[in-house]
């Protein structure tokens, strides 16, 4: 999930190891443990000078479990070393960093998993990319309430019970909701289903996922041998089904897809994909089709997507985005997706 979603639940689990001990410092070092996996968005380009790569790179082997035992050893170690000086010698264990590490790390990439991007949980042993897609990449609902809680927290003494109190009701409220998620799209997937069969679409799979900072719309993409359909739902449309389907028809670029690096893109997406020519020569634009166009209405919107180009001999990226006449505002970008999300 977003980098502020996961200082707060790595924070979380530092209270829960070293809260009482060391207060709200323990609070500090679990932010600093639960940020560590994304590290490697700046690690990524540092390592490899080709986007595709290293964008594969992110989510990858710092999001897996070996990551996070290697990790509870090396920073529990060197967090310890540092604490444990002066004043403060003898007061905590190796053992309680090498926990707060542990579950810091490893609780990162699990949260991770229930977002649409896939996490290599099991990498690099496994390249297997695990999403359940039931609460966006961002959400307020989730965190929100989970900050205010810790935030609230530590205004009381370390060792006063009220700590644990508040830290239990973040915990709680947190899990209550991502609970009420996964409830939430396995209504939403019958839906999805059932619109997709009223609207005689033979599909050979799907997915769905909730559009960014809510769980209320949902926006779904099915495959067939020939193109891609995709619709969205509301909890607040007046009827439980997909009234409008649009549709993208898959283009035979005539790339090479299997390129070592393309095929590296198309992994990533999960072969979700279609890609077309750009304006510019020599060059094309590649539509992964997994997240939501930001407007509803328009199938040639979608945010994520890459221009193609070759350098050097291989093939490479850079960040693109749909065609705006004219620079966009916030009512241009977002207003389609708010009035699709009150409900039709």
């Amino acid at each position: 999930m977003d980098s502020l979603t996961q200082i707060v639940l790595g924070a979380a689990c530092g209270e829960a190891v070293l809260g009482k001990k060391i207060g709200n410092k323990a609070l500090l070092f679990g932010a600093i443990g639960g940020t560590i996996p994304d590290l490697d968005v700046f690690i990524g380009p540092w390592l490899y000078s080709n986007e595709i790569q290293a964008m594969a790179f992110h989510r990858g082997f710092m999001h897996s479990i070996w990551f996070a035992i290697m990790g509870t050893f090396v920073f529990g170690y060197l967090a310890f070393k540092l604490y444990d000086t002066g004043k403060r010698k003898g007061t905590t264990a190796l053992k309680d960093w090498r926990w707060l590490f542990f579950w810091a790390l490893l609780t990162h990439p699990i949260l991770d998993c229930f977002t649409p991007y896939g996490t290599q949980l099991f990498g690099p042993i496994w390249d297997y990319r695990i999403a359940f897609n039931n609460i966006a990449v961002a959400d307020p609902m989730y965190t929100v309430p989970f900050l205010l809680c810790l935030i609230i927290l530590m205004f009381f003494n370390r060792k006063n019970p009220k700590r644990k109190l508040w830290l239990k009701l973040g915990l709680g409220i947190s899990s209550a909701y991502m609970l009420f998620t996964v409830g939430n799209k396995l209504y939403i997937n019958s839906i999805f289903k059932s619109s997709l069969e009223a609207s005689d679409i033979a599909y050979s799979r799907f997915r769905s996922q909730p559009t960014i900072l809510n769980n209320v719309l949902w926006y779904a993409v099915a495959e067939t041998e020939t193109d891609y359909h995709f619709g969205f739902y509301s909890l607040l449309d007046k009827e439980p089904k997909v009234k409008n389907w649009l549709k993208v028809a898959k283009s035979d670029s005539g790339l090479p897809m299997d390129d070592n690096d393309l095929k590296t893109l198309v992994w990533f997406s999960d072969g979700y994909y279609f890609i077309k020519p750009s304006d510019d020569q020599g060059t094309y634009v590649y539509k992964d089709v997994r997240y939501a166009p930001v407007n509803p209405n328009d199938a040639d919107s979608f945010l994520f997507s890459f221009k193609l180009y070759q350098l050097e001999g291989r093939w490479d990226m850079k960040n693109s985005g749909p065609d705006f006449e004219e620079e966009p505002t916030f009512q241009s970008l977002f207003g389609p997706m708010i009035e699709r999300m009150k409900g039709i």
